[in-house]
């Protein structure tokens, strides 16, 4: 799972940067079934996981424990907009959430909730879907036949592999400044086009649809880092600390 996973999407290993939080300690908003949440653990992050879904985190902590990993990790069964009701509130280093704000009705009241686990030199660090990307515009014409007045409509049905997402938001630099409103946003970008057919890719087969098959693979990158479907921002709580050198802002 984790090698398909990180095959698939490269470049959250170097987002997550699980090496960095050795001996730190980790909130992880939406662990699923726990891919990220052991690498954090393995590298030596004290690890609090939570996710909505009961069914998810009993695969998570049936992993945690194959792993060796049990002791430490935290799980708790939570929703991100009442986060606090059920995690008791401390300070973490590391507040991350890949993939998952934009599915939960009121954004702005998780981003809330996160706030109160964030101390001067805590970092957020979150992934939320590109409104800006190929995947938006392949939504667009092939499932809205060009109807951009539907689009907030047509991303939240076919934005998952499962049609009907009930939630999905998308948000643009600007957008996803607005939503982070009272923290310092330090980095954005973006990355990831899913370049794959589907009927192989069931069959964990890596077969590339034929036009990205033409594409040299320079080329293809710089289309990722510009229409790619993951917008990934870092953000503190220190306003005064700048936008990081060697990153898009």
């Amino acid at each position: 799972m984790e090698a398909r996973k990180y095959f698939v999407e490269p470049h959250i290993p170097a987002f997550a940067q699980f090496d960095r939080w050795a001996g730190k300690k980790v909130l992880e908003i939406g662990c699923g079934i726990g891919t990220d949440t052991m690498g954090f653990a393995r590298a030596g992050a004290r690890v609090t996981a939570v996710d909505l879904s009961d069914a998810s985190l009993a695969v998570a902590k049936e992993r945690a424990s194959v792993f060796g990993l049990a002791d430490r990790i935290r799980f708790y069964q939570a929703d991100v907009e009442r986060l606090s009701e059920a995690v008791p509130v401390e300070e973490y280093d590391l507040v991350y959430s890949f993939g998952v704000i934009h599915h939960t009705p009121h954004p702005q009241d998780a981003i809330r909730e996160i706030r109160r686990y964030m101390g001067p030199q805590s970092v957020f660090k979150m992934m939320v879907y590109h409104r800006h990307s190929w995947k938006v515009l392949w939504i667009l014409l092939k499932f809205g036949k060009g109807a951009f007045w539907k689009l907030d409509e047509l991303i939240a049905r076919h934005s998952e592999a499962q049609t009907g997402c009930p939630v999905t938001y998308s948000y643009s630099r600007r957008t996803v400044r607005e939503l982070l409103q009272g923290l310092a946003v330090q980095k954005t970008f973006v990355d990831h086009i899913f370049a794959y057919r589907i009927p192989e890719y069931k069959r964990h087969e890596y077969r590339k649809v034929w036009y990205f098959r033409l594409l040299p693979d320079p080329v293809f990158r710089r289309l990722e880092r510009s229409l790619g479907w993951h917008l990934c921002v870092e953000a503190t709580t220190n306003r005064a600390a700048g936008p990081s050198n060697g990153e898009a802002v």
